[in-house]
């Protein structure tokens, strides 16, 4: 029964799926099978797993990452299939990247057909979506089409965040055109997530658009992000004054957050001039999102990823992982590391993650914990020093890192604290 209440305690701490991060309280949990969850209050959940040993609460917290995506396939299973690693991904399609002559040819001769062929503007990527043969299960349809066009092949994975309504529905999200820049405005700052809502908190210099179905559709995780980057008032973000642009690569889609919307979001970021954006989901490695990532780096946008709440025995999260994405964890008001932060294959920065408040779509603020709301502090933190450093905004954040934990850089806190004052207390 011990594992089963530790079990019980996590999922109540992390609502929803495989997640960047959390809102409590109040949104939906996913049981354990054949576990009725008792209700919890905001604390105790916080509270219980502080007082697990890490190896302990790691080893929960994989479980319960395992039990969600198996819960998560089961009742979107119209919409989405586990791949040949067993990652979920959007059902009968696969995703070409940068085909080599003959590819697309041998592959219809397999059975897959055409569904979309187009070219990721602002990437000069060019990504073909196909549709699987219908006798073949996805895992089994990577494998033939790998046989012909290697690793320019890749699922489609669905990438996740966590966060869903805590009390009325959310009020209809709002684009806002984007004002003339002039001389010395703040960098352009990006999200990429699910819509924001209308809030007094955040202000109306944000511009959106929709990567999925249904999107934009107001979102309280992406809320919550997004006032914590340029949020004004009760809740003041870590970059007020600056233009927010939002990708929602979630809307209203059962196989929403895809590799293929995150992708194309970034390409939208490049055409806008966005120069820091951050992502607070996780997901599988993917070829194509390492692709896009990549040339968006080339083309200077600067990325920022949250490392995830699966606890350090899950896989590392990506697109955290990837070589040059600036990679954030979370800290309590104590400055200790989040029991249930994730881990990457680097670890860049630590910011504050728990005992702090956020924007809630209408009027009002929640409560947060997570590496999700962690990442967007240091973005913001680097977009402003970018206004006033330019090139050099990463060593003016290395400067101001406070360094926790052993000396020197570590896989626990990174290279340090930074905005350690930003976060808004309850």
């Amino acid at each position: 029964m011990k594992r089963v209440r530790l079990a019980a305690v996590l999922l109540a701490l992390m609502p929803g799926m495989p997640a960047g991060a959390q809102l409590l309280p109040g949104a939906p949990q996913l049981p354990l099978p054949g576990v009725s969850l008792p209700p919890l209050s905001l604390d105790r959940p916080v509270a219980e797993v502080e007082r697990l040993t890490r190896r302990t609460a790691a080893r929960v917290l994989d479980q319960t990452r395992l039990q969600r995506i198996a819960a998560f396939l089961h009742d979107n299973r119209a919409a989405v299939d586990r791949d040949d690693r067993g990652a979920p991904a959007v059902r009968g399609e696969i995703v070409l990247t940068a085909p080599e002559p003959g590819d697309l040819d041998a592959l219809e001769q397999r059975g897959f057909t055409v569904i979309e062929d187009e070219t990721i503007a602002g990437l000069d990527l060019r990504a073909v979506r196909l549709a699987t043969p219908p006798d073949l299960s996805l895992a089994r349809a990577l494998k033939r089409a790998r046989s012909i066009a290697g690793d320019r092949v890749s699922a489609d994975n669905i990438h996740f965040r966590s966060g869903e309504p805590i009390a009325a529905p959310s009020p209809p999200a709002r684009a806002i055109a984007p004002s003339a820049a002039a001389s010395g405005d703040p960098v352009a700052i990006g999200l990429i997530d699910g819509g924001v809502a209308a809030s007094p908190l955040i202000p109306d210099r944000v511009t959106q658009r929709g990567f999925a179905k249904g999107a934009p559709a107001p979102d309280p995780h992406a809320t919550a992000v997004a006032s914590l980057l340029i949020g004004e008032g009760a809740v003041r973000g870590a970059d007020p004054g600056a233009h927010l642009f939002a990708a929602d690569v979630y809307g209203r889609d059962p196989a929403g957050g895809s590799a293929l919307a995150i992708a194309t979001a970034l390409g939208w970021m490049v055409e806008n001039r966005v120069r820091v954006v951050t992502i607070s989901l996780v997901g599988p490695e993917n070829g194509l999102l390492s692709r896009a990532v990549r040339l968006a780096q080339g083309k200077g946008l600067m990325i920022v990823a949250a490392v995830g709440n699966d606890g350090p025995a899950a896989p590392p999260a990506y697109p955290a992982s990837y070589p040059g994405v600036v990679a954030v964890t979370g800290v309590d008001r104590r400055d200790k590391a989040l029991v249930e932060a994730g881990r990457a294959l680097h670890l860049d920065y630590a910011a504050p993650g728990a005992d702090m408040l956020a924007a809630a779509p209408g009027k009002g603020t929640t409560r947060v914990r997570g590496t999700s709301f962690a990442a967007p502090l240091a973005a913001g933190r680097l977009a402003a020093l970018m206004a006033a450093d330019g090139p050099d905004a990463r060593a003016a954040l290395d400067r101001e890192a406070v360094d926790l934990g052993r000396k020197g850089p570590d896989p626990i806190y990174g290279r340090g604290l930074v905005c350690g004052a930003c976060a808004t207390r309850p």
